[in-house]
């Protein structure tokens, strides 16, 4: 007898909702989130309510109870614990530290953070880490322009005279400023001419 009348009572409550719903239309009946919810709860509760549902088909009823209960179940699983989020200072220097030196991976940023005595896992490193493109090792302009004080260019080269007898040349160039440090011609080239060269 109970169930009965609240069953009669869910069904005239999802009659007044669609009531509601069609005395707010204007051309096409425009349902709102709050609509959805109380017939597909109303029809979750009751099932014999959805006979008296007439403006969606029970199919769509199904596929708004599925997308709630989706959304119940992604609500109630968020994670609320863990570790808890760093600083904003800190955030904004890790993202500084990636931006300034984009050959820098989480370990080396780490590192750095420890050595000025920030106590941060490298793991949160690479959370808050600027991600530029896909950043491999540093390119060749840039292992010149950072090495080229330390570097030097040996070029041996054959030349063929007038005569077509052959001599063999050896440059050497310094590349931090493009000077040369060494020149030798001869036309029998051995270790002795290579270390002289090289005195």
């Amino acid at each position: 007898m109970v169930e009965a009348r609240a069953s009669r009572e869910a069904e005239i409550l999802a009659l007044r909702q669609q009531l509601l719903v069609l005395s707010r239309r204007r051309r096409r009946v425009r349902l709102r989130n709050i609509d959805r919810l109380i017939l597909v709860w109303l029809c979750r509760l009751f099932p014999s309510v959805s006979d008296a549902v007439i403006i969606v088909k029970p199919e769509t009823l199904l596929r708004w109870h599925r997308r709630w209960f989706r959304a119940y179940w992604r609500w109630k699983s968020w994670r609320r614990g863990g570790r808890p989020r760093i600083e904003r200072e800190l955030q904004a220097l890790i993202r500084r530290m990636s931006r300034e030196n984009p050959t820098w991976g989480a370990p080396r940023i780490h590192g750095e953070l420890l050595m000025l005595g920030i106590d941060v896992s490298e793991s949160t490193v690479g959370r808050y880490m600027i991600r530029i493109g896909r950043q491999g090792s540093q390119g060749w302009k840039t292992f010149l322009r950072n090495h080229a004080a330390a570097i030097a260019s040996i070029d041996l080269f054959v030349v063929r005279t007038f005569s077509f007898k052959l001599l063999y040349g050896l440059v050497i160039l310094r590349h931090a400023r493009r000077e040369l440090v060494r020149i030798a011609v001869t036309s029998n080239p051995t270790a002795e001419v290579a270390r002289r060269s090289g005195d």
